[in-house]
């Protein structure tokens, strides 16, 4: 093989594995992005509010994840009920107190990022959609839209169908 083909294929070979590279970096930017996006396409927005217990997975009042380590997916902000841990069978956390957002102390849960499958279980469970006091649109993640979308399971299609309705998508 001459030295110039060999070039050209090198060129190629390289050309091919950077477009990869680029591909899968895009990929994880629009992952990365969706998890700092609200349903509703803006900047996702504090579920948390001044006197109310700091929620989201990293207590920062977000509904997002950082790296990858929310295995339960707490994506969605709702006004807490008091039957929420008893209809979706979870202990009574509900109830608890935690530290303030933007004050010292503890508060009561007021908006909670909850679980996607605790979302979609709780529908289920208590009676539709209409069962969910307030869905905090700007304040839920895009990621649990786009995962309840992709999802096969009914219950999920019943979720997504709730956020549609609560936040006009």
């Amino acid at each position: 093989m001459s030295s110039t083909l060999r070039l050209s294929c090198l060129a190629i070979l390289f050309c091919t594995t950077l477009a990869k590279e680029a591909s899968f970096l895009v990929q994880q930017l629009n992952s990365v992005s969706d998890t700092h996006t609200s349903v509703m396409g803006g900047a996702l927005n504090t579920c948390s509010k001044p006197g109310m217990a700091l929620t989201g997975f990293t207590r920062d009042g977000h509904c997002q994840e950082v790296g990858g380590d929310d295995a339960g997916s707490h994506h969605i902000c709702i006004q807490m009920k008091p039957d929420f841990c008893t209809v979706t069978g979870q202990p009574d956390w509900c109830s608890e107190k935690a530290g303030c957002m933007g004050q010292s102390g503890e508060c009561p849960i007021g908006n909670w990022c909850v679980c996607q499958w605790a979302f979609a279980r709780y529908i289920e469970m208590a009676g539709g959609c209409d069962s969910i006091v307030d869905l905090v649109c700007d304040a839920t993640n895009m990621a649990a839209f786009t995962a309840y979308k992709t999802s096969t399971e009914p219950s999920h299609k019943v979720a997504l169908a709730c956020i549609q309705k609560k936040c006009g998508l």
